[in-house]
């Protein structure tokens, strides 16, 4: 078992990776192992080990949660919630965030190396779960010494994985943050998925995900597919008020196929700069584990129950202008928890940038877990 030190950010932050034995036994059947972690932690682990806090990243995230990433130089994607002086401040808890299973910035996925073979793995890699990542992250919290969790927190497919802590490991979850996401997928979530699944696997170059020998990966594919997949992550009234029918950078269109409108130019934009720092493999499977995401069906097809067994505290927020997880995704969880009798606060905030403004400025959204956190003290 190696535990390997990356970098050090200047501010805070020690990015690391890990090489566990294992095995990890997947939900499809199959034994991963050894297991590759990479993660971030800030601040200090308290001597009874009681200040700890689990951030779980969303589908195209990853471990540099409030440190600058090292392949795009951009600030840590949540760096509006952690930090110093912030709601998940490392002067008073221990925070942990790991690349999940399955991604490319250092855990194990598609895009590492299989020992058996010393190549990567591409498609053998077997497919998981949302579950299996949370598995994978309990490892690593052994590994690191942490027993209970004071908070788990996520946004999106990072709610999933706080929702899946409690109800995977009840004893070791104190409290549960979930924001903008989900007890499961619903065909509409599934359906957006699928086509950028087959946007990248339609790419001439994805080769059945054998690309890495050659590093000439489907690019063009997996643009695409980002493309389709950040217009959910809006809303359309902030499309109108940033975009409009407004043209790029002419007077007249040009009654071509060139990037006539400023949307059409943001989208390309956002598709080349995505191919920049994701694997596309990687991107097929979280993908698949967020469409195979139900909660209620891991427990006997009733949501309570999974939450039966837990003593945690929990706080959902969701956004009045996200329809990819609209706040009634949010309701039917409290609903659960209701009738789980498990202690739970809700809040819907109004944001006029659909999905992703859980990553965005937003002062209430610090307000609200920074109480719910400290509520618990």
């Amino acid at each position: 078992m190696t535990d390997t030190d990356l970098h050090t950010d200047g501010r805070f932050g020690l990015d690391r990776r890990i090489t566990l034995p294992g095995p990890l036994r997947l939900d499809g059947g199959a034994l991963l192992s050894p297991l590759d972690i990479a993660y971030e932690t800030y601040g200090t682990l308290d001597a009874d080990g009681g200040n700890a806090i689990l951030i779980c990243h969303a589908l195209t995230g990853d471990q540099h949660v409030a440190s600058n990433h090292p392949r795009t130089g951009k600030p840590g994607w949540w760096a509006r919630m952690v930090g110093p002086g912030k709601p998940i401040d490392p002067a008073r808890h221990f925070i942990v965030c790991a690349n999940v299973l399955g991604s490319c910035m250092g855990s194990s996925g598609p895009a590492s190396i299989n020992p058996a073979i010393g190549q990567p793995w591409g498609m053998a890699f077997p497919v998981i779960t949302i579950r299996d990542m949370v598995r994978a992250q309990a490892m690593l919290l052994d590994h690191l010494g942490v027993g209970a969790l004071l908070a788990v927190v996520g946004g999106s497919m990072g709610g999933m994985q706080a929702l899946s802590w409690p109800a995977t490991f009840p004893e070791r979850v104190k409290a549960c943050v979930v924001i903008a996401s989900t007890a499961r997928h619903t065909a509409q979530n599934i359906a957006f998925h699928e086509v950028g699944r087959q946007a990248v696997m339609a790419d001439p170059k994805w080769r059945n995900g054998d690309y890495y020998q050659d590093q000439d990966p489907p690019a063009a594919g997996l643009a695409v597919a980002r493309m389709a997949a950040h217009i959910t992550y809006l809303s359309e009234a902030g499309l109108t008020e940033k975009f409009g029918r407004k043209l790029q950078a002419r007077e007249t269109k040009t009654f071509g196929f060139d990037a006539d409108f400023q949307i059409e130019s943001y989208l390309r934009h956002q598709g080349i700069a995505f191919v920049d720092r994701f694997d596309a493999n990687s991107y097929l499977y979280i993908t698949r584990a967020m469409d195979y995401f139900d909660l209620a069906e891991e427990h006997g097809g009733h949501l309570a129950n999974a939450f039966k067994a837990s003593k945690a505290r929990f706080c959902l927020v969701s956004f009045d202008t996200d329809w990819l997880y609209p706040t009634s995704e949010s309701r039917a969880i409290v609903h659960a928890l209701n009738a789980a009798g498990a202690p739970v606060s809700f809040v819907e905030l109004s944001s006029p940038f659909g999905h992703d403004a859980f990553l965005l400025e937003s002062p209430e959204l610090n307000r609200v877990v920074d109480g719910f956190l400290r509520a618990g003290l």
